[in-house]
C-alpha cells in the first residue's frame, strides 16, 4: 500500500493547497495567452467554448491527477510505481512520473531565462525606460536585451535563485509560505492593474475585444485551441498538480477543491485580459501576439499614459511574481524525488537540480544570440525545449493520467480516495475521465503536430 502522508510534510489548509495550485496554474502564458487567443477566435463566443472545455476535459483530469498524488503520498515517480504495484497492472505506467518529472525539469530550465526577461523589465520600467519610448525603441529595448548573453545570464541566474531558495526550504516553510504571501499579492495587483486600465484605458473596447461574441470567429481550429488553452493553463501533465497533491490533507474534498482552482485559474486569466486590452488599445496599439504584447506593445502603452513608470512596475513585478510560483511547482516533483530515492537532503537536491535546469538554460539563453544558428529541427534550443513539452510531453502526460485513472485503477480505489457524496457526480466524472478527455486530449495533441 503506499504511504498515508508524505514525508516532505503537508498543507496546513486546504486553503494553502488551493493557493499552491492556482500559483502553479497561473503563469506568464495567463497573462497574455489566453486574453490574445480569446480576442482573435470569437470573444465571448470563445470564452464560452472554454469554460465548456474547462469543465469536460481540465477539471475532470485535475481531480484525477490530485487524487493519484494523493494516494500515492510520493513523488510522481515513485507514486506512479506504488500504484502500478497496488492495482496490480504493468510497472510500465510509472514512465507517467517519469514524464512529469522530465517535462518539469525541461520547462524550469527555458521557462527561468523568459521569467528573467520579466525581472529585467521591473528595473527598466523603475528606472523610466519606457517614458518618451517610440515602437522603433520598444523594440529595441527588448532585441537588445535578447542580443546580451550577459544580461540574460545575469537574471536567469537570479531566477534560479529565487526558485531554490522556496523550495529548499521544504512544503510548509518554502512553498506553503511563498504562496500564501505571493498570490494575494497578485490578485490586489491584478486589481489594480484593471482598476488602472479602466480610468486610464479604453475600458469599453478592451472589453468588447476579448468577451463581445462573435460566432463567426468560431472555426473549428479555434474550438481545438480552446481545448488546448483548457489543458495547458493547468498545468496539468508535468507533475506539479500530481506532487501537490500528494501533500493534500485526506479529509479534503478533492472535487471541490480542484473546482476552486480551475475557478481562480480562469479568472485571473479574463481579469489578465482586462488589464491589458483596455490599456494598450487606449494607446492607439495593436495588440499584438506573445513576448511581443508583453515586452514590446505594453512599454509603448505604459510609456505614453498618466502613472505609467508606477504602473509599468507593478505590472512586471505581477508578471515575475506569476512566473516564480509556477516555477517552484514544476521544481517540486524532481527534488521530491532525489529526496526520497537518493537519500539527498533537501538542500542538497533542489542545489542538483537548480543547477542542472541552469545549465540546460544556457544553451535555451545562447540559442537567443551567440548560438542563433545552430538548430533543432530548425528551432532554436529555447523554441524546440517549449515546443517538445507543450506539444508533445504535456499532453502525453495528461492522456495517460486520463487513462491510468479511468482504466487501469479499480473503481473501487478511485471511488475511495475521491469520496464523492453523489453517485450521479461520480459517474459524470468517471465518464468524462475515460472517455471525453483521453479523446480531446488525442484530438490536441495530432493538432499540436500538425497531424490535422
Amino acid at each position: 500500500m503506499p504511504p498515508t502522508a508524505s514525508i516532505h510534510g503537508q498543507w496546513t489548509t486546504r486553503l494553502a493547497f488551493i493557493l499552491a495550485a492556482t500559483g502553479s496554474a497561473v503563469g506568464l502564458g495567463n497573462i497574455w495567452r489566453f486574453p490574445y487567443i480569446a480576442g482573435e477566435n470569437g470573444g465571448g463566443a470563445f470564452v464560452l467554448v472554454y469554460l465548456g472545455c474547462i469543465l469536460l476535459i481540465g477539471l475532470p483530469v485535475m481531480i484525477a491527477e490530485i487524487m493519484l498524488g494523493r494516494r500515492g503520498r510520493q513523488s510522481p515517480i515513485n507514486t506512479m510505481t506504488s500504484l502500478s504495484r497496488e492495482e496490480g497492472v504493468s510497472a510500465g505506467w510509472s514512465s507517467i512520473g517519469w514524464i512529469g518529472v522530465v517535462t518539469g525539469f525541461l520547462i524550469l530550465s527555458f521557462y527561468s531565462v523568459v521569467a528573467g526577461w520579466a525581472l529585467s523589465y521591473i528595473f527598466k520600467s523603475g528606472a523610466g525606460g519606457f517614458v518618451g519610448l517610440d515602437a522603433g525603441g520598444s523594440e529595441a529595448m527588448f532585441d537588445g536585451m535578447l542580443a546580451s548573453p550577459e544580461a540574460l545570464l545575469a537574471w536567469h541566474t537570479i531566477f534560479m535563485v529565487m526558485v531554490g531558495i522556496v523550495v529548499a526550504r521544504g512544503v510548509q516553510s518554502g512553498l506553503e509560505k511563498a504562496v500564501t504571501i505571493l498570490m494575494p499579492l497578485l490578485f490586489v495587483m491584478l486589481l489594480v492593474m484593471v482598476g488602472y486600465a479602466v480610468v486610464q484605458g479604453n475600458f469599453a473596447e478592451g472589453l468588447a475585444f476579448m468577451l463581445a461574441p462573435d460566432f463567426s470567429e468560431l472555426s473549428a481550429n479555434a474550438v481545438l485551441l480552446a481545448m488546448g488553452q483548457a489543458f495547458f493553463t493547468l498545468s496539468l501533465g508535468m507533475g506539479a498538480i500530481m506532487i501537490y497533491g500528494s501533500y493534500l490533507q485526506s479529509d479534503a474534498s478533492i472535487p471541490r477543491t480542484a473546482g476552486v482552482v480551475v475557478g481562480a485559474d480562469t479568472l485571473v486569466a479574463i481579469v489578465a485580459g482586462l488589464a491589458i486590452f483596455p490599456i494598450v488599445l487606449g494607446a492607439g496599439l495593436s495588440p499584438g501576439e506573445g513576448p511581443g504584447l508583453i515586452f514590446v506593445t505594453l512599454p509603448l502603452a505604459f510609456g505614453e499614459m498618466p502613472g505609467g513608470l508606477i504602473f509599468g512596475t507593478v505590472f512586471f513585478i505581477l508578471l515575475s511574481f506569476a512566473a516564480w510560483t509556477s516555477a517552484i511547482s514544476i521544481a517540486e516533483p524532481a527534488v521530491a524525488w532525489l529526496v526520497e530515492t537518493v537519500g539527498m537532503t533537501r538542500v542538497a537536491a533542489t542545489t542538483v537540480l537548480a543547477i542542472a535546469a541552469w545549465t540546460l538554460g544556457l544553451a535555451a539563453l545562447l540559442s537567443l544570440n551567440v548560438w542563433s544558428d545552430y538548430t533543432l529541427f530548425d528551432m532554436g534550443v529555447l523554441d524546440f525545449l517549449d515546443y517538445l513539452t507543450a506539444n508533445i510531453l504535456l499532453p502525453l502526460g495528461g492522456f495517460l493520467i486520463a487513462v491510468f485513472a479511468g482504466w487501469r485503477m479499480t473503481r473501487g480505489s478511485v471511488s475511495a480516495e475521491l469520496a464523492m457524496r453523489s453517485p450521479a457526480l461520480f459517474g459524470l466524472w468517471y465518464f468524462l475521465v475515460r472517455f471525453v478527455a483521453p479523446v480531446a486530449i488525442l484530438l490536441v495533441f495530432l493538432r499540436a503536430v500538425e497531424l490535422i
